[in-house]
């Protein structure tokens, strides 16, 4: 059976007993305590919890997920994905434990026939918390199960919560029996490799409180009502399914280690170290190509750098099994041709994502090229010292600063000829992962208590006047003051407000909140922020300044004029900027993220490379032709569908409803799915002038403006600035650009021949130096302080000048400068002293203390900087004595 087919049963099993379909949730959760959504009730929390009502008594998902907690681990095993599906039945207060047993039962033994499974009855296992009696009494009862195929487990295997304070309840496990070729007998309990676990029903029950592990929290109390929350493991039944070992061999992961064979030329099944990258490849590709499809992008914290290690991974996986040139295209065209049936959204947007892995992939090969050299440095230094091994130190710098994979270090290091300290790079990273462990369980918090909103959100959305009217009378519905309701509110104080119906914006779509006023007898109150609850009850950050504001009140609300007019502008000329990238860079310069304020935009965009200075003239060209044909700007709701049939773009990642708003500016010049206010004709958008464009992370760009007045206030003082360069340089404004290139260009000569001067005055000291030489031994050696003021450039060009002059006669040259408080050092040999083992950069090291200084290098030359200028004395000496020692 395919997975997709695996997928449709589960919907239709549950469909048909009275669950409402619900669709996945992004991967990405405007939640702080999750990077993805990692479980298929994360959507559903606030049900749970009572603080929201849902619209359904049953409900049925097939969610996606990330875990990315042991990325290392994934290929090792079979056992590690990093995405997977979880295809799940939920009740609030509806039914509980009887009839989910019953209804995962049927759908498992059912025939295939009869639209189940059709597993083996006999070959099914269940668990139960020590102490939950009802539910092996169920088992018995409704399946039939015997006593010795149900286990009681404790709180670590069967007593569910998602790691934090919120909700939790025992849980019961479905194991089924692969048989006694995959390990032992004895259930779960012995061997869960052979006992493999396929859903999780959990009786939700309970709220927990703090704690960190599995079993160490306190049990606060009851939920309000009893629920259900169930997972299936939708790739691990494919599986079972397919009759194949594990998930890496199912029908919609093997296609993409099946182009791993291609590319590499090596077979999957030879052996585990081929193999266990064959399927990094499988699992990243697919976990990189969904994340990319919600919007993340590569970066260096938070969610960006998980995809960036994934994407990173891949790559290194694939070199290493001998792929070298570029194959990131081939994988992700995999995954969304065995993936599309299920999620279509990766057909539609395949350019974007695309682009997007591919363009860190042509990142990331620039990074190896780079660390190569940076490996060659060390491994060079290491052999000119006379070592064999690598230092951890140095490998971790290498993997953590440069991102250079390990795997990489250890093969260079073999072919070298060298070792790595293997165990003290483990070391390092495991603080590492510590530190940042400690650090995102710290970040880590409950659920944010918004019950006090509950009655609100189940009275409906606030009514939005503000579309049509500045200035909007309202009842107070409630007063909230430190997360509890309050009847009154007194001059001076801080509070949230609810009302009925507001004509202020709330903060949403990348266009901020509106400010204003809150006004009755007597009364003064002014709005500084407006904030959404469950995307539907407007909360209104206020303070009152005159009289005091009561629940129940009727007043009126007030939208700042100017503020409101200036956002307007904004958020329309963000559209015609989008609208002109599109024109002018094509259809997959796709909107990535926006702000929109008074007089100011920034529109992020998915794009690889920067813009030419053309390109973004054209840009400001095309956006304020788009102003001065005075478009009208007009806006209609229709269904999701309809809109996207138009052609309307929308944000990815953006989970819409049914009914969506398009705003159209322009015919097909902007048509885009958008809450925000907006002017009524284009011309009322006033200049735009582009400021600037930038990268805020791979294969996304930033582009910021100021519109209306702000942008003819920095264009008059760009103008004031180009006058006063005319008045000094004493052009006119024209003829500005020429003068100051020719400016440059003679500056640019003079510092050359200064340059060429000061280096000429630095080697006419290279005789004296020589002149001065002492013999050691047999070799003649130079340790001085270099002439003052001299830079680090300039002493090695005379440092290799005073060797020069020695020619192949056995001699030494060590120079230290002393510059800004710091001291760098050279250190050159003449192949004479080469000869009689004297290596300069095995020199350093005898001298490095002395000046706090470190450095290498090969061993005809070796340079570094020190920060101890009194040292240079005793560094002299030691320098001087070591090469006595090598000498005699």
């Amino acid at each position: 059976m395919q997975t997709h087919e695996i997928r449709r049963r589960f919907l239709d099993h549950f469909e048909n007993v009275g669950h409402t379909p619900v669709p996945s949730a992004s991967l990405v959760l405007d939640d702080p305590n999750l990077l993805f959504i990692n479980a298929g009730m994360v959507q559903f929390v606030p049900y749970f919890l009572g603080q929201r009502t849902p619209p359904f008594d049953r409900a049925v998902s097939v969610q996606k997920c990330v875990r990315t907690g042991d990325i290392e681990n994934v290929g090792v095993t079979t056992r590690h994905n990093t995405f997977f599906q979880m295809a799940g039945n939920f009740s609030f207060g509806d039914y509980f434990k009887r009839e989910v047993i019953g209804f995962a039962w049927t759908l498992l033994t059912s025939s295939v026939e009869d639209g189940g499974y059709g597993f083996d009855p006999e070959r099914i296992w269940a668990t139960a918390y020590l102490d939950d009696d009802e539910a092996i009494q169920i088992w018995k009862d409704v399946a039939g199960l015997p006593d010795e195929r149900i286990q009681r487990r404790g709180m670590a295997d069967n007593y569910w919560s998602m790691g934090i304070p919120g909700p939790c309840g025992p849980c019961s496990e479905i194991y089924y029996d692969r048989g006694p070729e995959y390990g032992r007998d004895g259930g779960p309990e012995a061997d869960e490799d052979r006992y493999i676990e396929i859903w999780n029903l959990v009786f939700m029950q309970n709220e927990r409180g703090q704690g960190t592990g599995k079993d160490d929290f306190e049990i606060l109390g009851p939920l309000p009502r009893k629920n259900i929350d169930t997972g299936m493991g939708v790739e691990r039944v494919a599986f079972l399914l397919q009759e194949v070992d594990n998930v890496y061999e199912t029908d919609l992961v093997r296609p993409v280690i099946t182009e791993a064979e291609r590319l590499s030329g090596r077979t999957y099944g030879e052996n585990h170290e081929a193999d266990v990258r064959f399927r990094v490849i499988a699992d990243h590709a697919r976990t990189a190509v969904m994340l990319i499809a919600d919007g993340v992008t590569p970066g260096n914290d938070g969610r960006g750098y998980v995809l960036r290690r994934l994407l990173r991974r891949i790559v290194r996986s694939a070199r290493l099994l001998g792929a070298t040139d570029p194959s990131m295209s081939r994988f992700v065209t995999v995954v969304r041709d065995t993936m599309a049936e299920s999620y279509p959204e990766l057909v539609e947007d395949f350019a974007r994502i695309e682009s997007v892995a591919v363009g860190e992939e042509r990142a990331f090969l620039t990074t190896l090229t780079s660390g190569s050299k940076l490996f060659e440095t060390t491994a060079q230094s290491v052999t000119a010292a006379g070592g064999t091994r690598i230092g951890g130190s140095e490998a971790f710098v290498l993997h953590d600063t440069y991102g250079f994979p390990i795997d990489l270090t250890l093969e260079m290091a073999a072919e070298a000829g060298l070792e790595v300290d293997e165990d003290g790079f483990r070391t390092l990273m495991a603080e590492q992962r510590s530190r940042a462990k400690a650090d995102a369980q710290a970040r880590k918090h409950a659920h944010t208590d918004l019950s006090v909103y509950k009655e609100f959100v189940d009275r409906g959305p606030t009514e939005f006047t503000g579309f049509d009217e500045l200035d909007t009378e309202a009842s107070v519905l409630a007063l909230i003051s430190g997360g509890v309701r309050v009847p009154i509110a007194a001059a001076g104080e801080d509070v949230d407000v609810i009302l009925d119906r507001t004509p202020l914006y709330a903060e949403a779509g990348g266009q901020l909140a509106d400010i204003g006023t809150i006004t009755g007898p007597g009364l003064r109150v002014t709005v500084r922020d407006v904030q959404k609850i469950a995307k539907t009850v407007w909360v209104h950050k206020v303070t009152v300044d005159e009289g005091q504001l009561t629940e129940g009140d009727t007043v009126t609300a007030h939208t700042d004029p100017q503020w409101r007019r200036g956002a307007t502008q904004g958020h329309s000329g963000t559209h015609l900027v989008g609208g002109a990238l599109r024109q002018i860079l094509g259809p997959n310069a796709v909107q990535a993220g926006s702000l929109n304020k008074p007089g100011y935009l920034r529109f992020d965009f998915t794009y690889q490379g920067g813009l030419s200075e053309s390109q973004r003239e054209d840009i400001e060209a095309v956006t304020n032709d788009a102003v001065g044909s005075d478009y009208p700007v007009n806006t209609f709701t229709t269904g999701l569908d309809e809109a996207k049939e138009m052609g309307a773009q929308a944000l990815f990642g953006e989970n819409y409803g049914d009914e969506v708003r398009v705003v159209e500016i322009g015919g097909p010049f902007s048509l885009e799915l958008c809450g925000g206010t907006h002017v009524q004709h284009s011309s009322q958008i006033g200049p735009v002038t582009i400021l600037g464009e930038s990268s805020v992370g791979s294969g996304v760009r930033r582009v910021e403006a100021f519109v209306g007045l702000d942008s003819y206030r920095y264009l008059a003082k760009e103008r004031a600035l180009l006058a006063g360069l005319a008045t000094s340089l004493k052009v006119p404004t024209g003829e500005v650009p020429a003068r100051v290139e020719n400016l440059v260009e003679r500056l640019r000569v003079a510092e050359k021949e200064l340059e060429a001067t000061r280096a000429a005055a630095v080697l006419s000291s290279a005789g004296s130096y020589v002149e001065a030489a002492r013999t050691v031994g047999t070799v003649r050696v130079v340790a001085a302080p270099a002439p003052t003021g001299v830079a680090a450039g300039d002493l090695r060009t005379l440092a290799l000048d005073i060797r020069g002059r020695f020619g192949s006669e056995p001699a030494v040259v060590a120079l230290f400068g002393d510059v800004d408080g710091k001291v760098p050092f050279v250190v050159a040999t003449t192949s004479g002293a080469r000869d009689l083992g004297i290596a300069a950069g095995e020199l350093v090291s005898s001298f490095g203390p002395a000046i706090g200084g470190r450095g290498g290098g090969k061993a005809d030359a070796a340079q570094g900087s020190g920060t101890d200028a009194a040292g240079i004395p005793a560094a002299i000496d030691a320098v001087t004595a070591r090469i006595g020692e090598i000498a005699s």
